[in-house]
């Protein structure tokens, strides 16, 4: 989860691999110089999660649920090494 409020700029430089129409880089293990530049939409639960608790022959059944919370971006630039700006 990032801390960043709805829309606040966010800027992610641990990048892994980038693909630009078919040339691709792949990080060991990141990219030096490469950002993304993104929008936060502000913190939302993700799908629930089910889990059960069962042991055999002593009537023991349990039943919890999960919901994670992470933050929704929306990626405006990906800035490759060498590049400045995104130009």
């Amino acid at each position: 989860m990032i801390d960043a409020p709805e829309g606040n700029k966010v800027e992610l430089d641990n990048v892994l691999l980038i693909n630009n129409d078919g040339k691709i880089v792949v990080g060991d293990p990141i990219i030096a110089g490469a950002k993304v530049i993104a929008v936060s939409h502000g913190e939302v639960k993700g799908e629930k999660v089910l889990v059960g608790k069962f042991k055999a022959k002593t009537r023991y059944r349990r039943k919890m649920g999960h919901r994670q919370k992470y933050t929704r971006i929306e990626v405006q630039d990906i800035i490759e090494p060498g590049v400045k700006n995104g130009a």
